[in-house]
């Protein structure tokens, strides 16, 4: 599978028709074997869980913005060996996060260690990275 090297050739990958998300896994080939779970009540869940990566209609700021932010959404996934990797598929579902659970999947590229740097760095220059929506 091709590995993205910067954040701008992410971001050109939602000029296309198709849909694109990340998810931090082993890979496809592991994700193929099992299913995504949902870790607190141990279903299974009917398709791999996804974010994804084009931003919604009410996002003015920069779609680079936006996909830094998705990026580093679950970075801390790292740190349980998984890998950040971009796909398409199917929708046929919701996840308990409302995330798409994802069928017929086709992996389309692993990000690398330099995007991850990137992105982290864009993050937390350009937003206000880690704001709690609701302040208490």
């Amino acid at each position: 599978m091709p590995v993205l090297n910067r954040l701008a050739e992410l971001t050109l990958l939602l000029e296309h028709d198709v849909p694109v998300y990340l998810r931090y896994s082993p890979g496809p080939a592991a994700d193929s074997a099992h299913p995504s779970r949902d870790h607190e009540s141990g279903l299974l869940m009917p398709g791999l869980s996804a974010n994804p990566l084009r931003p919604p209609k009410w996002w003015t700021r920069s779609p680079e913005d936006w996909v830094a932010r998705r990026v580093c959404q679950y970075i801390r996934e790292l740190d349980e060996g998984a890998r950040p990797w971009v796909l398409t598929g199917k929708v046929i579902d919701f996840g308990p996060d409302n995330e798409p659970l994802l069928d017929e999947v086709a992996p389309i590229a692993w990000l690398s260690s330099e995007l991850l740097r990137e992105a982290h760095q864009r993050y937390h220059d350009q937003l206000d990275a880690g704001q709690a929506t609701h302040p208490s």
